[in-house]
């Protein structure tokens, strides 16, 4: 048993990526493929498939050389049945058996997870958790996503909705979410909120301003923008940082508060600020939480980047 392996999957909208591990998390083997999303994403399963096949033959193995495969997925997923339901970038329509299909194409054991959730345990396991039992990850990319782990164990809540961290809401008069409601952290943490919140307080913003400039010439920005503004001194970018980082500190208060984790952990793009954000983020996080709290629970930032997905999902096939 001792010298076996796990497979990580870490499947994206536009890329599926993979990995061999020992039982300890680490990865001795990496690749990955674009993931084809054309004909209702039919041909996504099959690629996975096929890929994992063709590299254990270059590689010499088989399939006793594995405990399992894990993976992390977009979507709602079913983690008893191994289905995913509503993966709307994969341009999955319809219900898919992926734990069914993959076992039966590969002949390993299979083990699936929300991809958020998989990212929180990579970081819990081999990043900035540093195995702890009790672990709350947040990422801040595209959307917001998170993961709940606590006393070791990833929670699901009832429909699979727990640690939704996105959704939390910050600002009760606040912008209108995707997901129907308004003010949740996403519309403001986002890669895609922290533009909107700069566009916003712009048009309000009378002073000198190279982010104000920018947008007022008419021309795109984006968050990594609006950091590298605020840390050259920019006033209006100054402003939209603190914001932004009010509204996280609220919300990881608020975790806080609820599940006191070891480590509430943070990665995703909007993460790459580092500590020009994480001081002002933990400021405010401070002043939301309650002695014991602000005394025990500590937020750091991720470490594991893009593997944190494939590690997790591997982790999972150790389940």
């Amino acid at each position: 048993m001792a010298d076996k392996k796990l497979i990580g999957v870490d499947l994206g909208g536009t890329t599926a990526k993979f990995a061999i591990l020992t039982l300890d998390g680490d990865i001795q083997q990496r690749w990955s493929i674009d993931t084809n999303i054309l004909d209702e994403g039919s041909h996504i399963v099959p690629d996975i498939i096929d890929s994992i096949n063709e590299h254990l033959d270059l590689y010499n193995m088989q399939a006793a050389d594995f405990v399992g495969i894990g993976m992390g997925s977009p979507g709602s997923v079913d983690i008893e049945a191994g289905t995913v339901t509503g993966a709307f970038n994969l341009n999955w329509k319809t219900k898919q058996n992926v734990k069914k299909d993959i076992e039966k194409g590969t002949g390993i054991p299979f083990s699936i997870d929300n991809d958020a959730n998989v990212a929180a345990l990579g970081e819990r396991w081999k990043g900035a958790g540093d195995n702890n039992p009790d672990v709350t990850f947040v990422t801040l990319g595209t959307g917001v996503g998170g993961g709940v782990v606590a006393d070791g164990n990833l929670l699901h809540g009832i429909a699979g909705s727990a640690g939704e961290l996105g959704h939390v809401t910050v600002d009760p008069n606040g912008y209108l979410c995707t997901c129907g409601k308004h003010g949740c952290l996403e519309t403001v943490a986002s890669a895609t909120g922290v533009v909107r919140v700069a566009r916003d307080m712009a048009e309000e913003f009378a002073g000198n301003s190279k982010l104000k400039e920018i947008l007022d010439d008419g021309d795109e920005i984006s968050s990594k923008i609006v950091f590298d503004c605020a840390k050259e001194g920019d006033k209006l970018a100054l402003m939209v940082v603190d914001k932004v980082s009010y509204y996280l500190g609220l919300a990881m208060g608020n975790v806080g508060n609820m599940l006191n984790p070891k480590y509430i952990v943070i990665g995703g793009g909007v993460s790459a600020a580092g500590d020009f954000l994480l001081t002002r983020v933990d400021a405010y996080f401070k002043q939301f939480t309650f002695p014991n709290v602000r005394e025990t629970t500590k937020l750091r930032l991720a470490t594991l980047g893009n593997t944190a997905g494939v590690i997790g999902a591997a982790s999972l096939a150790l389940k």
